[in-house]
């Protein structure tokens, strides 16, 4: 496994380090020491699937919040999405800064998302699926979102949004006082 950090300070982009041969390759796709050596956290309480039928569908931008905030490896398996996340560590240097990454099925590449971020992706094909590992199990109650759109961020997003949730389209702007924590 390659671990390569971000100018954002948490967030960490996870290579594979294939070992092949003949039959195909073998990599560990995570490793509680590797993660604890790059500083990242290694718990894993909870692992979802997402399967999206077309391509344009966004999910996002979520977080979770006192008093489950959660770490994410966010994986694509299937297709291929564009996972952005934007830090809302209230303090930090980076404040509502975003890493952009585009994870495939070919290139096997995972984003870390550390707690206190928000996360969304946009799916570039259709049948996009994404694995997540997450750190916390959902906590109704915890969940804070901010709009994908909102032009205080300014998300360079790779394509037009064509199928989205309610709920996701509905969280306030940043100017109109969108609950961060």
């Amino acid at each position: 496994m390659k671990i390569t950090t971000t100018d954002i300070e948490g967030v960490a982009i996870v290579d594979l380090e294939e070992r092949a041969d003949e039959r195909g390759f073998f990599a560990r796709t995570f490793c509680r020491d590797e993660f604890e050596a790059a500083g990242l956290v290694p718990a894993v309480e909870q692992c979802n699937l997402s399967y999206n039928h077309a391509a344009g569908t966004l999910r996002g931008m979520h977080t979770q919040v006192d008093p489950a905030p959660e770490a994410k490896l966010v994986r694509c398996t299937a297709g291929a999405i564009q996972d952005i996340i934007v830090d809302l560590r209230r303090g930090s240097p980076t404040y509502l800064k975003h890493v952009a990454v585009e994870l495939t099925a070919e290139n096997r590449r995972a984003l870390y998302v550390p707690p206190y971020f928000a996360h969304g992706y946009l799916t570039l094909t259709d049948g996009a699926e994404v694995v997540y590992q997450v750190s916390q199990k959902y906590t109704p109650g915890t969940e804070r979102g901010l709009r994908y759109d909102d032009p205080d961020l300014a998300l360079p997003w790779a394509r037009d949004v064509a199928v989205i949730s309610e709920k996701d389209e509905s969280w306030t702007l940043l100017a109109d006082g969108a609950v961060l924590s």
